[in-house]
């Protein structure tokens, strides 16, 4: 029943999210895409509670972690979402923003505080424990080439732009394999390598937001492949911010059905044109949208092109 359901969620964040794309105003893209995808999950039949969201209660106005949305009735359920995945993307009009959402059952998402994540993750076609986020750079790439078939330099990481990373961009050119550098908008990046052939991306690595960690995960789970994650819990103020949310091992390994378990649903729609999907387009009488939905209790994934003729929907 909520397949479709999502899609309209994910569909009215990204449409309020374009009509920002290009103004520079990253704040005000995010929150028109927020009031949007809010006012949007409240009116689906669902007893939900953010787990992942826009931040921690006294850092979010609003979809922030633990808040309560949709009507009431209906199932309880956990919900992950970023009403804009990439804001700094949208706000200089560049690929791959998204509006994304993960629905699960109650207690099936993992319950992580706004931090950063250190994750790896592959597509599907791999044998178990192809990759290892202990192991080193080298060791995940050659493993994974090795696996596939194919020489080290025909793998090609893809790792968010960022000072922090500079010695893993190192290790990973040193060894003759190519890289992706993107400068945002890692949940794109983890679903990338579901489809190597059509994005020519083999692996993820890298440090990211943890929310932008739960909700890959998500989709991978729908899709197929395999992904690690772990907190970076080096302050004591998030340390004590997790123990909060119930995490007492600070140095826990999390495996893709640990961050996402059950039946999950996941939707994204293009808020920019990309690889994964085609942004908002906006016409004199229609406005179109694309959308891809997943379940990974039967491993759908579905493609949906929209035209949308009753524009006041979206006001």
């Amino acid at each position: 029943m909520l397949t479709l359901e999502i899609v309209r969620v994910t569909e009215r964040a990204a449409v309020a999210a374009a009509r920002q794309r290009g103004r520079g105003d990253e704040k005000g893209a995010d929150q028109a895409a927020v009031d949007a995808m809010r006012r949007e999950l409240n009116r689906l039949p669902i007893r939900g509670t953010v787990v992942i969201g826009e931040g921690e209660r006294d850092e979010a106005p609003m979809l922030y972690i633990g808040e309560e949305v949709g009507t009431g009735e209906g199932p309880a359920v956990d919900i992950a979402l970023d009403p804009l995945e990439g804001t700094t993307i949208c706000a200089k009009d560049l690929p791959n923003s998204l509006a994304v959402i993960a629905i699960a059952e109650g207690g099936s998402l993992l319950n992580a505080p706004d931090v950063y994540m250190d994750k790896i993750a592959v597509g599907p076609g791999y044998p178990a424990g192809v990759v290892d986020i202990d192991a080193s750079p080298a060791e995940n790439i050659k493993a994974v080439a090795k696996a596939k078939g194919v020489p080290v330099g025909e793998i090609t990481a893809c790792i968010l732009d960022r000072p922090r990373h500079a010695s893993l961009i190192e290790d990973v050119r040193a060894i003759g394999a190519g890289i992706r550098l993107i400068g945002d908008g890692d949940i794109a990046g983890v679903i990338h390598t579901t489809d190597p052939a059509e994005t020519g991306i083999d692996i993820y690595i890298g440090i990211g937001g943890a929310p932008e960690g739960v909700l890959a995960a998500a989709a991978l789970r729908c899709i197929g492949g395999q992904m690690q994650g772990r907190l970076i819990l080096d302050t004591d103020e998030k340390r004590s911010r997790a123990r909060k949310m119930g995490i007492s091992d600070f140095e826990r390994i999390y495996a893709m059905d640990e961050m996402a378990r059950g039946d999950v649903l996941f939707a994204a729609t293009g808020v920019t044109d990309g690889n994964l999907l085609s942004g908002v387009r906006f016409g004199k009488k229609r406005i179109r949208t694309e959308t891809v939905v997943m379940r990974s209790s039967t491993q759908t994934v579905r493609w949906i092109k929209a035209d949308h003729t009753m524009l006041a929907k979206f006001e």
